[in-house]
């Protein structure tokens, strides 16, 4: 099993699936469940709770348990429609 911090990086976007008050001082946090943020650094140091082993920085205040998140898949690539050219078809005067 692959702990979260290991596949998350810099420029992914989470899901917040937890806007529970601070988990060690209790006082309300500024997430918004079922919001996407976009990550910026990673911080391998074990949040204060137990629930993971690196911290994310999502660029509002300092950085939050990667327990409040979820990784949002990569966006697939879009196939565009290609032009397709056919040979033009001439008639012969004759």
């Amino acid at each position: 099993m692959k702990l979260m911090s290991d596949t998350v990086g810099p420029g992914d976007l989470v899901l917040c699936v937890n806007a529970a008050p601070n988990h060690v001082t209790g006082l309300p946090v500024p997430l918004q469940a079922g919001e996407t943020y976009r990550v910026l650094t990673i911080m391998d140091f074990a949040c204060p709770c137990g629930r993971s082993d690196a911290l994310l920085d999502i660029g509002i205040e300092f950085a939050w348990c990667q327990s409040r998140f979820r990784l949002l898949p990569k966006p697939k690539a879009q196939q565009k429609p290609r032009r397709v050219s056919a040979p033009k078809e001439t008639e012969r005067v004759g």
